[in-house]
């Protein structure tokens, strides 16, 4: 039985529990298998890359060859999973390598959610989910003057305000009535909203696209509610959905993601998750603080100190210069009521529930200071 952890991903939560995994245990095999180049780059990046003038090629820190030294592991790049035999603990590769492993990890990441348009423009609407992508989106942007982005969440209000940087006007559409529903209250969505239209954004909130057609050398969406807009590209950011195929293909429990433990186990022995793929104990945390505590408790128990998850508060930047947002969502299910303070400098939003205990904060502009102070009085998950 081979000895080796395998790693199926390269993204933040792959080399993220590889570095952590290596801290602990410098002498066991270490295999990751890469879709993409192998080299590390930091995704959350992705979304305000054109306000620093970055590339596709300056966003990468390390390439695949420096990070087979730093971790004394081998990569498999441009590979992708043919099968997994959770019997034989073995992994088969397209590239015709058959990969043995003492434990498996899933950190596949999520793919992009596509929305269901008409026309004969619907395949040329972009997503940005990785680096490659990011690279076809930023050589499209050559000559262009306005884009149109597919929801209103915090991705699409991140690239809105960052395609400003490039003097073009960004038009935000979304079925919603406001912009950042899942993660505001409703007067901080809507102090949000009024400076990001002050900065130039423009909002059509309420309406769906349905279809996009070409307009000449640019493409023309349709709404639902009849109204037409030209724009010179269409970029999707409607939201993720993790990948879970390969898992469920291999016999693995899977709802909305992967199925894991505390421990991040899946449902196969010597079988783990972590990051936008996992769902554990119920909970998929699509962010950067989440898959960092995933990485270190997955790494100590992978080295031999078996490590429930415990996640502190962990606020969310909102990368929205034109006004700076944090949040730290109460739980889905939590009891309670916003309480708002709004000022000409900020919005400071505090949700408590009926015992007085703040669960989640909202914090745009100044009142972005109070972000350390508010987050050592919110209790975490799983703690």
């Amino acid at each position: 039985m081979s000895s080796s952890v395998v790693i199926l991903g390269t993204g933040l939560a792959g080399f993220t529990l590889a570095r952590e995994f290596r801290k602990l245990d410098k002498e066991t095999p270490l295999v990751l298998v890469s879709r993409d180049h192998g080299g590390f780059y930091s995704k959350p990046m992705l979304s305000n890359a054109l306000a620093g003038n970055k590339t596709a090629a300056s966003l990468v820190m390390k390439d695949s060859d420096k990070m087979v030294a730093e971790l004394n592991a081998t990569i498999h790049n441009r590979a992708a999973v043919q099968r997994i035999d959770t019997a034989a603990r073995t992994v088969h590769l397209t590239n015709g390598a058959s990969v043995p492993y003492r434990d498996l990890v899933f950190a596949l990441g999520a793919d992009p959610i596509r929305v269901p348009l008409d026309g004969d423009a619907a395949e040329a609407v972009l997503s940005v989910n990785d680096l490659d992508d990011y690279a076809a989106f930023a050589d499209r942007l050559s000559g262009v003057t306005s884009v149109a982005i597919l929801g209103a969440g915090l991705i699409g209000c991140e690239f809105a305000n960052d395609l400003l940087s490039r003097g073009i006007v960004p038009t935000v559409i979304d079925v919603a009535p406001r912009i950042l529903p899942r993660l505001l209250p409703e007067a901080a969505s809507e102090r949000l909203h009024a400076k990001l239209a002050e900065a130039g954004v423009r909002f059509c909130l309420g309406v769906s696209a349905t279809r996009v057609d070409h307009a000449g050398t640019a493409v023309r969406l349709t709404l639902s509610d009849g109204q037409t807009l030209d724009s010179g590209l269409v970029l999707s950011a409607v939201g993720l959905r993790p990948r879970t195929a390969l898992a469920a293909e291999a016999g693995l429990e899977v709802n909305r993601g992967i199925v894991a433990s505390r421990l991040l186990a899946a449902s196969a022995p010597n079988v783990h998750t972590l990051g936008d793929c996992a769902e554990v104990d119920g909970h998929s945390l699509p962010y950067v603080m989440p898959i960092m505590q995933q990485a270190r408790a997955l790494a100590a128990t992978l080295s031999g100190t078996p490590t429930p998850v415990v996640y502190p508060a962990m606020p969310v930047t909102v990368k929205t210069p034109a006004c700076p947002t944090v949040v730290c969502p109460p739980p889905p299910d939590a009891s309670g009521m916003w309480t708002v303070e709004l000022s000409d400098e900020g919005c400071d939003a505090r949700f408590h529930d009926g015992n007085g205990q703040l669960l989640g904060f909202a914090l745009l502009g100044a009142a972005t200071k109070q972000r350390q102070v508010l987050a050592s009085q919110v209790p975490g998950l799983f703690i």
